[in-house]
């Protein structure tokens, strides 16, 4: 195992995918529990497909992806609150409008210019090779942005995360907190999107956080618990990933599906053992 992790890290560009998919993993979890109990976990897909639109404009104009996807990403995260919130699209309905807008534009340009290559299969399902040495910094830094504002305010989400009518009552803007998890979750998708894949990264949101609620009952505990599933998933993932010829993106997700299967029936196990025990 030490021989197959120094073999691993011996890779410059092995050494960026696992440094920025720890941090994009913690990020992810950390959001996608306020998500998953508000009935928003969706809004890590749509986004992921207006990220798709943005890398294939940027691709296209030889820009640089992530310079041009986060501002136009999160743009699009706050437009999203503001159709649910405001008008008679809701939710599920707002995810659809948008993301399968966002995938079509980027496709007919995509085909327009570079052509259906690997390049497309790349920024679909994801790929290691991905991330760059200005990625990575570039990351580094957004996702300490990211964890630091979640800390910060974690008093604040807790409390719109589980009774908003509440929390508005009290003189709290909760839409301006509202607004705050969408732009944390905009950089989050983006900064995964490369590595992930768009069809894919919204699985970091929603795997551990619906993983850790099958034992874990407590706001903080659901928290720490999807944060530490999240990044062993992921490295997990990529060691998988590099022993077989399977892609990141997809070995990842499958980890997180077999941890998830084995809380769950941990949670199915848990009753009995306890009866027995008090027996």
């Amino acid at each position: 195992m030490i021989d197959l992790l120094i073999e691993m890290f011996s890779f410059s560009f092995l050494v960026r995918t696992v440094i920025v998919g720890t941090l994009v993993s913690l990020c992810a979890a950390l959001l996608g529990v306020s998500l998953v109990l508000k009935r928003y976990s969706m809004i890590g897909d749509g986004l992921s497909h207006v990220g798709f639109g943005t890398l294939a404009v940027a691709t296209a104009l030889n820009l640089a992806p992530l310079t041009v996807s986060i501002p136009i990403v999160v743009l699009a995260a706050f437009l999203l609150l503001r159709i649910s919130e405001n008008s008679k699209i809701k939710g599920d309905a707002a995810i659809a409008l948008i993301s399968t807008s966002s995938l079509a534009i980027g496709t007919v340009i995509i085909s327009m210019t570079t052509g259906m290559n690997t390049d497309v299969c790349n920024y679909m399902f994801g790929s290691i090779l991905a991330v760059s040495r200005d990625d990575m910094w570039l990351s580094i830094a957004l996702a300490v942005v990211v964890l630091a504002l979640f800390v910060l305010f974690y008093n604040k989400i807790f409390a719109i995360t589980f009774d908003e009518t509440f929390t508005r009552a009290t003189g709290v803007k909760s839409r301006t907190y509202n607004m705050l998890i969408a732009f944390l979750t905009a950089i989050t998708i983006v900064l995964g999107m490369r590595m992930m894949g768009a069809l894919l990264i919204s699985s970091l949101i929603i795997f551990p956080a619906l993983t850790s609620m099958r034992l874990c009952k407590r706001f903080k505990s659901v928290t720490i618990c999807a944060a530490v599933i999240s990044v062993i998933c992921f490295f997990v993932g990529v060691t998988v990933s590099f022993m077989y010829p399977t892609p990141t993106g997809a070995s990842v997700v499958l980890v997180n599906l077999s941890a998830f299967l084995i809380f769950w029936a941990i949670s199915l196990v848990m009753p009995f053992i306890k009866r027995g025990v008090r027996a």
